[in-house]
């Protein structure tokens, strides 16, 4: 008598980090599923604990976690939860990181110099990662940072959708706040109907982070509202500098876009008094109430990275969830 082979059915299960679980259930309800249930804690030295409570045998695994502060406590719980779910014979492991740690480190300006964003990509790996799935990485040459298939995901769609649905009929100007946002720039020119396109040039002190010294307008922005687009806004000096630029070279208005709204330290203040008049991000990071503000909006990105792990699961095709975009 012959014995007829089954073949087991994929299993999707979703895995959430600590770091921002709202988003993680908010990307399985647009999926139809829940989180796994997971025990994670810390012991009295600081050293962390994963473990979870059902079985993840021949599973397609998703590992979500938003790495906002402390972002080496969270970077270290997703690695760990890597190396679990690879000891415990997951099918296959994603590792879902909205927004990529050390992505800013991504060459060597001067020697004796890490190049981290690697680093971050070579761990993931060791710890067990098939495929990394991120949205609008710092520079797409971390893509080849990975050795095995990434998933670049864009928020453009998203943000510019909000800002022509806002300010429709208004003559735009999309600004690009340094000369290495002038390609993303251009997309925006396109989605928004050929608008015109400016940007700052702005000089920084390599021995002083998150500070520019001086910005100049390049470009046609007298009489029209510009757009700011920007993979980030962290303490908001740049964005902040960029609209006082703007609005003395003759901006009617200026809004600010990013994908990622780290807001650290005194961006909040910098940017509720600041010239702009609105700043549009997305919940790829945690933004609390206390850090929340009239000036702020806030679109969710969990409905894209919820087709995007779709995409992957049904071996689909993820470029086409951006009309082409790459």
């Amino acid at each position: 008598m012959s014995v007829i082979k089954q073949t087991p059915s994929k299993s999707l299960m979703l895995f959430s980090g600590r770091a921002y679980p709202e988003l993680a259930d908010e990307i399985g309800s647009h999926l139809g599923v829940t989180t796994t249930p997971t025990a994670a804690y810390e012991f009295a030295n600081g050293e962390l604990f994963v473990r979870f409570e059902e079985s993840v045998r021949g599973c397609d695994a998703f590992v979500i976690q938003s790495h906002t502060a402390p972002i080496n406590t969270w970077l270290m719980e997703q690695l760990i939860m890597v190396d679990a779910l690879k000891r415990a014979s997951a099918k296959r492991i994603t590792v879902v990181a909205p927004f990529y740690p050390y992505a800013r480190q991504d060459k060597k300006h001067r020697g004796r110099e890490p190049i981290s964003a690697r680093l971050i990509a070579d761990l993931f790996k060791v710890a067990g990662a098939s495929r990394l799935m991120a949205v609008d990485l710092h520079t797409s040459q971390i893509q080849g940072f990975f050795d095995g298939p990434v998933d670049h995901l864009f928020a453009l769609p998203l943000l510019a959708n909000h800002v022509v649905e806002r300010y429709a009929g208004r003559d735009m100007t999309v600004v690009a706040p340094d000369s290495g946002r002038v390609r993303v720039a251009e997309r925006w020119t396109d989605r928004l109907g050929g608008c015109p396109l400016a940007f700052i040039h702005k000089t920084r002190d390599p021995m002083t982070p998150n500070q520019v010294v001086a910005n100049r307008v390049v470009g046609d922005v007298a009489g029209r509202v510009c757009v700011i687009v920007d993979d980030m806004i962290d303490t908001g000096g740049t964005t902040v500098k960029a609209a006082e630029a703007l609005m003395a070279a003759g901006a009617s208005e200026v809004l600010a876009t990013a994908t990622h709204g780290v807001l650290s330290g005194p961006a909040v203040d910098r940017l509720k008094n600041s010239q702009i008049r609105e700043i549009v991000v997305t919940n790829t990071l945690p933004i609390p109430a206390e850090r929340q503000f009239d000036k702020l909006t806030v679109l969710s990105i969990a409905g894209l990275i919820s087709q995007a792990i779709r995409a992957v699961f049904e071996e689909g095709s993820v470029t086409s969830l951006f009309d082409g975009a790459s």
